[in-house]
């Protein structure tokens, strides 16, 4: 089950992955109508595609899941599929005020797989089946696969 976008988002995507197959390059039109869709998140989340920030987790099940590094060096295990990450801002903007889509990590998942950037990494069914649990458990690479949400800074917030 792959959870749906609205129409205009998915084809913003498709733009993009066309695009940038093309040229290597997102046009400064895309790139408007990434924050007019997207908001305050579409730079934060670009900014984490320039740090090659997504990898996609596979299992031979056939099982995926994408680790997102945020800013702050903290790992947020994303699923596409639900559109679900356990940061503060997805629980916060998205899911209780409804004022966003997303958050700058799941965009940063699908603006990785319209590019075709998103890193790649093989993990054991096993290893799948602990990180959808929720328990975290060192993966090939030495990545956290975890489900947690962000760090508490020195006042007891969240940082992301």
């Amino acid at each position: 089950m792959r959870a749906v976008l609205p129409a205009v988002a998915e084809q913003l995507f498709q733009d993009i992955q066309k695009i940038y197959q093309e040229t290597s390059q997102i046009p400064d039109d895309l790139l408007i109508a990434l924050q007019f869709v997207f908001g305050p998140c579409a730079l934060q989340a670009l900014d984490l595609v320039d740090q090659l920030s997504v990898t996609c987790l596979s299992s031979p099940s056939g099982r995926k899941a994408f680790q997102v590094t945020g800013a702050s060096g903290r790992l947020y295990t994303c699923f596409v599929s639900c559109h679900h990450c356990p940061c503060q801002a997805f629980a916060y903007t998205v899911l209780r005020r409804n004022e966003g889509l997303l958050c700058k990590h799941i965009l940063a998942v699908y603006l990785c797989q319209a590019m075709g950037v998103t890193q790649q990494e093989s993990v054991s069914d096993e290893q799948m089946s602990v990180l959808l649990s929720g328990i975290a458990a060192p993966s090939h690479s030495g990545r956290v696969c975890s489900t947690g949400g962000g760090r508490a800074g020195p006042s007891g917030s969240e940082t992301l």
